[in-house]
């Protein structure tokens, strides 16, 4: 799976940026779990309406199927699985 994750937004402004393949990464059968559980290819986060709040577009590529999430860093419940995918994949690059 390829996947590609960009966050900017906030109070700074600050944009993250990160490609990865799960087939090159040690983890990547981690990864793919973790997309897995959150149904990632049917998934679709509700949306948050707010200045200043950070927000990441998050989209996987497996084969021919390519799916877009994007969620805000509010802190809600239901951005926290979407939070944890992203900080794994900080700490991946």
């Amino acid at each position: 799976m390829k996947i590609s994750a960009t966050g900017s937004g906030g109070f700074s402004g600050l944009r993250e940026h990160y490609e990865l393949d799960t087939g090159e990464l040690d983890q990547g059968a981690s990864i793919e779990a973790l997309l897995h559980s959150l149904d990632f290819f049917g998934a679709v986060p509700p949306p948050t309406i707010g200045a200043d709040i950070g927000r990441w577009n998050i989209t996987v590529a497996d084969g021919a199927r390519h799916h877009t999430v994007t969620f805000a860093e509010d802190g809600s419940p239901d951005s926290a699985p979407w939070q944890a995918l992203v900080s794994q994949l900080r700490n991946l690059a």
